[in-house]
């Protein structure tokens, strides 16, 4: 997201152009795929991670430019607040020893980053909401320095009129207001890219569809916001509410949300990148100079920059992608259902689990979303974001009609880890790789533990060690980062530790960190 963009001067006839021209972007994309001009699959995945930077004392820490600036990698990028950075992992073939070659990148980026991070007393953290954020911490003076981030909060609270609401009710309520849209920043994920034909493109869209809810339940790490206690995985509800343009009579209306879980299955690709055109207002109206019907003429593949870039605005859990590489077009279903963290192995966990679960599931000859109703899939996406790894989904009973209710822990160990076995043995991945990622599966639901149950955990304990509630997310979250450093899975962390306001006793701090 980090890309710069003109802010001034747009007026209406600017709204007009961008409009026509995203309509011309539409009709191209069709042709191209009707001509299948594009790119035959190499089975590529990326990976992409949004960080947090917090101080030695568990606070956020406002200074992505000063820690970029002495990464100096491309690698690295802004995001929306000067709290966080995203890592970028080149794609990869996902074959042979890929899960094992992506942790090691990403161990050595991180740990690198971190050492660069210590030398301005910042550290990297890999969660899904930094547990001591406040409110304070997320205004205007909050977002990072790029212009599109401005122009994106200029357009967003002008579209809604009004400061956006946010009023979520999990193990307690949180009601707040914003004047901008910097309470997004609370929330970093990972995102997964898969490259696709258009052929195949609606069997692995609907598939990742499917089993966001099982994403969410194993891999929950956001349970806290400004202070409160909120669902297992709270980062769906304060995206949707921090970017929300409607204000409430809209909203009454049943005028779609920015982000948005989608409403049904689809046939192809072109139909997630129309109903993006024709349901959601353009938000950044920044025309690029092509002219995507004449460079199409012309025997040229177009960069489609105004639907490009209409599309990241319209925040889908699940998003098509186009791009152009060397020439040639490629679609990708880039999947953005996952918290960061809370270790690179549980990361990579994540990442197996999906990689193998849409390979299987799209080549079922009866495919799961023939015998799940799309509604069903949006609430056991709810289901899981408010209960995580306890939560139960409702799922095709295996042989049979009908659905069943079933604990995902259980879904998971018995139907859904034999399924992403074969998966990834379809994708030629090494077995020694695929057993042991999917064997951290395995035992965070054999034990019920995923970062978002070791949070609340480890936080009541500090609470009833005797800290105040600030005092006790803020050692909850030295106690995350130093056990993040260590490497192992979250699963295996301990809950209880000697708890001291101000300090952890016996932390190991990375070299470099005051």
């Amino acid at each position: 997201m980090g890309e710069k963009v003109a802010v001034d001067g747009i007026g209406p006839a600017d709204r007009e152009r961008y409009r026509r021209k995203l309509h011309e972007c539409l009709e191209v994309l069709a042709r191209l795929l009707g001509e299948k001009r594009f790119d035959r699959p190499k089975n590529l995945v990326g990976l992409e991670i949004e960080l947090n930077l917090a101080g030695a004392d568990g606070l956020p820490r406002m200074m992505n430019s000063q820690v970029l600036e002495r990464i100096a990698s491309r690698d690295f990028q802004t995001e929306l607040a000067r709290c966080n950075l995203e890592v970028n992992i080149a794609p990869h073939r996902l074959h042979g020893q890929v899960l094992g070659h992506l942790a090691e990148e990403l161990r050595t980026g991180l740990a690198y980053a971190d050492r660069k991070a210590g030398e301005v007393a910042s550290r990297i953290v890999m969660i899904g909401i930094l547990p001591t954020l406040h409110s304070t911490d997320l205004t205007v003076a909050s977002l990072s320095e790029i212009d599109r981030y401005v122009l994106l909060n200029d357009q967003m609270r002008a579209a809604r009129g009004e400061d956006f609401a946010l009023d979520i009710q999990g193990v307690e309520r949180l009601v707040a207001r914003s004047p901008s849209i910097a309470p997004e920043a609370a929330c970093t994920s990972v995102q997964l890219h898969l490259q696709v034909t258009p052929g195949r493109f609606a069997a692995v869209w609907n598939a990742a569809q499917a089993i966001a809810a099982v994403q969410v339940a194993v891999g929950a790490n956001s349970p806290f916001l400004f202070g409160r206690e909120l669902w297992q995985e709270s980062r769906p509800p304060v995206f949707q509410q921090a970017t929300d343009t409607r204000p409430p009579e809209l909203q009454a209306q049943g005028v779609r949300p920015r982000t948005w879980f989608g409403e049904r299955w689809v046939d192809s690709a072109y139909e997630l990148f129309e109903e993006n055109v024709r349901y959601f207002p353009p938000l950044l109206p920044i025309c690029g100079p092509q002219e995507p019907l004449a460079v199409l003429a012309d025997g040229e593949v177009p960069d489609l920059a105004e639907l490009v870039l209409h599309n990241g605005t319209v925040y889908r859990w699940n998003r098509p992608v186009y791009a152009v590489a060397d020439g040639v077009p490629h679609l990708r279903v880039e999947n953005r259902v996952l918290p960061a963290g809370p270790t690179v192995d549980d990361v990579i966990a994540n990442t197996a689990l999906y990689y193998g679960l849409v390979r299987a599931l799209a080549d079922e000859p009866r495919p799961v979303w023939t015998r799940l109703p799309f509604a069903t899939a949006a609430e056991n996406f709810d289901t899981a974001c408010r209960y995580g790894i306890d939560a139960t989904l409702r799922w095709p009973r295996p042989g049979r009609g009908g659905l069943a209710e079933i604990p995902v822990v259980r879904l998971v160990r018995q139907e859904l880890l034999p399924l992403a076995a074969a998966g990834l043995d379809a994708w030629g991945v090494e077995p020694a790789d695929r057993d042991r990622y999917l064997g951290i599966i395995e035992q965070r639901c054999a034990r019920r533990m995923n970062g978002a149950s070791w949070q609340v955990a480890a936080y009541r304990h500090a609470v009833h060690q005797g800290l105040e509630r600030d005092a006790a997310l803020a050692a909850m979250t030295r106690r995350y980062s130093e056990l993040m450093q260590t490497g192992d899975p979250v699963h295996t962390w301990p809950v209880a530790w000697p708890v001291a306001e101000g300090t952890v006793p016996g932390a190991r701090r990375p070299a470099g960190h005051p």
